[in-house]
């Protein structure tokens, strides 16, 4: 059984940042052929989601469809960092904060058209941090 755990610092802007290289590279690299690829992002106010990768405007119906899920108001009463700040926490707490691919002959089984994203909510660029653990034989 091999472990390898990482952990990658991924510039964003609003929005989605593919790091699906970067795991794919990760990947090769610990050795494992089958197993799995667990990604768990540290932070309250991004997130992670599997998404396809091939027609941008998923993307773009995605971001609006959660500006209105959670707009930004002056109603909020924690807004320590700006209007941004708790819809930002609302939208990360809609998704997701980890992921788990599994890998196949060395590769992540991702679907044809799926990328996995940090979608960044919050307005001003960030370094975030992700955890990857790989796990496998």
């Amino acid at each position: 059984m091999k472990l390898g755990q990482f952990t990658i610092a991924v510039e964003t802007a609003r929005g989605f940042t593919d790091v699906t290289a970067r795991l794919r590279q990760l990947v090769a690299e610990s050795g494992v052929a089958t197993g799995t690829c667990n990604v768990f992002i540290a932070h309250t106010s991004a997130s992670l989601v599997i998404q396809e990768n091939a027609d941008p405007a998923v993307l773009r119906d995605l971001a609006k469809w959660m500006e209105q899920l959670a707009p930004e108001s002056d109603t909020y009463e924690h807004d320590d960092e700006g209007p941004d700040d708790m819809p930002a926490h609302l939208r990360s707490a809609v998704t997701r904060t980890s992921e788990t691919i599994p890998i196949v002959s060395g590769k992540l089984a991702l679907g044809t058209w799926q990328a996995l994203y940090v979608w960044e909510h919050r307005k001003k660029r960030h370094s975030r941090s992700l955890i990857v653990t790989i796990l496998g034989a």
